[in-house]
């Protein structure tokens, strides 16, 4: 039995799709159902609810082998601790006491760097992987940089405004991955029985890559001029906090931000291994480009 958690999520539906004819019997958590295809509610077995519930979790991983484990966006936690490692406390206990066997988790790059135990996010991230490690389970954590697809949450500005932003130097260059490319490696070891300890599994993209160099391939793509504009870190917490973020969370983003400029996510050898197939032109071209001519049919209606 393998169960994944956030089926309907950025990352969760795709590791879904990827272990769906596998042969496994498959088993999801899910606070709304129908927000499932119907396809698949008849082929998996669906608990709904939240996976931060103790009962809920109880109930979940019950006769599980494996379980995927990622915490939904919380945005209004009082602390990036509340966020990541509270959320997370449940399940760890229910790991342990359900006898499940594996786990296979999404979380960041940053251990043992400097800047980790400041890093917002980051600092929650690794401290929820320590406590799942700690469970008895064996776990592998799916260490990331940023997404390529974050960049299309500024699709409506790449459409209007000819440019996206960020408080990171234009020309850091970092690993980049595709949210397709951490599904497929989940899936890899959630289907793999035959390890086990704690380890992190570290997905660095096809090489790294500044926001001006993100800036020329999507204007390539896309056929018009788009530029990179960096931001303050000042202007990028207030952001957040206009989305209605706490305060705690728009800083720990912030945080996050300022860690990764600082070259957090620079800290792992880069290695045939560690390197993801998906190239950020490939994805600008095949996600990010969709969602830029959506946005822009929609402003020509309006």
């Amino acid at each position: 039995m393998i169960v994944i958690t956030t089926p309907t999520g950025q990352i969760g539906h795709q590791v879904l799709d990827n272990v769906l004819d596998s042969g496994e019997a498959l088993r999801v958590v899910v606070r709304d159902p129908s927000d499932l295809p119907a396809e698949i509610r008849t082929r998996v077995e669906v608990v709904e609810s939240s996976h931060g519930d103790p009962a809920v979790v109880d109930q979940a991983f019950a006769d599980a082998d494996a379980v995927f484990w990622l915490t939904p966006p919380n945005p209004q936690a009082p602390s990036v601790e509340a966020a990541y490692v509270d959320f997370t406390r449940p399940a760890a206990a229910a790991f342990k006491r359900q006898g499940v066997k594996r786990v296979v988790g999404v979380s960041a790059l940053g251990r043992g760097t400097h800047w980790a135990d400041r890093a917002g996010f980051v600092a929650g991230s690794l401290a929820m992987d320590d406590l799942i490690a700690s469970g008895g389970a064996a776990y592998r954590a799916l260490t990331n940089p940023s997404f390529m697809d974050n960049i299309a949450r500024q699709a409506a500005a790449i459409a209007n405004r000819g440019a996206f932003f960020s408080p990171i130097d234009g020309d850091r260059k970092l690993p980049s991955v595709a949210t397709r490319d951490i599904a497929a490696a989940a899936a890899r070891l959630l289907l793999d029985d035959s390890w086990n300890g704690f380890d992190e599994v570290p997905l660095l993209g096809p090489e790294d890559i500044s926001f001006n160099d993100m800036a020329e391939v999507i204007s390539e793509v896309l056929g018009k001029v788009v530029r990179f504009q960096q931001t303050t870190f000042e202007a990028y917490k207030e952001q957040f906090l206009g989305f209605g973020m706490s305060d705690a969370m728009a800083q720990g983003q912030t945080d996050m931000a300022w860690a990764k400029n600082e070259g957090l996510d620079n800290a792992v050898k880069r290695t045939p291994e560690n390197s993801t197939p998906t190239s950020f032109r490939q994805w600008a071209g095949e996600v990010l480009k969709p969602a830029v001519l959506q946005q822009t049919e929609a402003a020509a209606v309006s």
